[in-house]
């Protein structure tokens, strides 16, 4: 029996990655064995820059694969986080290898290395033809922070290695050899620009922090204006995935029977679905508010059984996953 397998975006995301990883090694041993030939700083920054690329490619790949995977019991949120520590690595590395761009280029600009700008110029052409087209090939889907995060990289060496054809050119002008390196300053600053916003942007995920676009005063008052709803407290909202979004909370309501609970639900559901994109919630209703502690419940005393520390109405908990498709 025959099966028609569709291309789902994961498919072609790793078709991308796949031939990226190929393109990339290419110009890698390229740029190396050039940048040796002709001397220059430069290129060899982009070898250098080019190889963390390769990395940045291949551990995304690495996540996309693995957040394709679906959930089980011993990962019951799936593998979304996988692209988002691949996002922190890749970033995490390229600023190390910018301070070594850095020192090396001042060491340069202390003593001028003579370079050969016409061998510069023909490999970075080359450069800016194979980086454009992987950008141009990721930017369909660089709202993910892991396949970002190297759009990123490739955006970055494509302007990287213009610049160094410029610099190529000026330096067959006027023959000023310090213009190599200081374009490798130049690219180690690039790389450092578009490298701490991921890193910022992952670690807030990884350390569960509220989602950089999201504002906890918001949801409260939104989810407070929903009919039947008195107090919204322990709220607690967090990143599963770069554009996936979770929410826990306890919601305070009037003593109402279990049909009435089901229509606050209902309404608070649709509120943070609607206005905030928040797909995954666990909220709990309460007929009484508990005792809070910086806006979160109190912890239990040690002795106390319950999770919470007070008593729940028979129909008071309200549990609702909702995940988009």
């Amino acid at each position: 029996m025959g099966m028609h397998m569709v291309a789902t975006p994961s498919r072609t995301m790793q078709r991308v990655l796949k031939l990226s990883m190929g393109l990339t090694t290419a110009y890698v041993a390229a740029t190396f064995v050039f940048g040796l030939r002709a001397h220059s700083l430069a290129l060899l920054s982009e070898a250098g820059h080019n190889v963390s690329d390769l990395l940045a490619i291949l551990l995304s790949y690495v996540a996309v694969y693995f957040h394709s995977r679906p959930a089980n019991d011993q990962k019951t949120f799936g593998y979304q986080r996988a692209g988002v520590l691949a996002a922190f690595v890749n970033a995490a590395t390229l600023l190390v290898l910018s301070a070594w761009i850095a020192v090396d280029a001042v060491h340069r600009l202390a003593r001028p290395v003579a370079v050969h700008p016409h061998l510069m110029m023909l490999v970075a052409a080359a450069g800016v033809l194979m980086n454009g087209t992987i950008a141009a090939l990721l930017w369909r889907s660089a709202r993910d922070v892991n396949i970002r995060s190297v759009f990123l990289h490739m955006l970055g060496d494509t302007l990287s290695t213009a610049a160094v054809i410029v610099g190529g050119a000026g330096i067959l002008l006027t023959g000023f050899n310090w213009i190599d390196p200081l374009l490798s300053l130049g690219i180690a600053g690039m790389i450092v620009y578009s490298s701490v916003g991921i890193v910022r942007e992952t670690l807030n995920i990884l350390l569960e922090g509220t989602p950089s676009n999201l504002e906890l005063g918001c949801i409260r008052e939104a989810m407070q204006a929903v009919d039947g709803v008195l107090n919204v407290h322990d709220l607690h909202v967090w990143s599963l995935g770069s554009n996936s979004h979770a929410l826990a909370s306890h919601v305070t309501i009037g003593d109402k029977p279990i049909s009435e609970c089901s229509c606050i639900l209902d309404g608070l559901n649709k509120t943070l679905r609607e206005n905030f994109r928040i797909t995954h919630t666990t909220i709990q209703f309460e007929v009484t508010g508990c005792e809070t502690t910086h806006g979160c419940s109190a912890p239990p005393e040690p002795t106390a059984f319950d999770a919470h520390g007070h008593h729940h109405h028979g129909h008071e908990q309200g549990h609702s996953h909702s995940h988009a498709h």
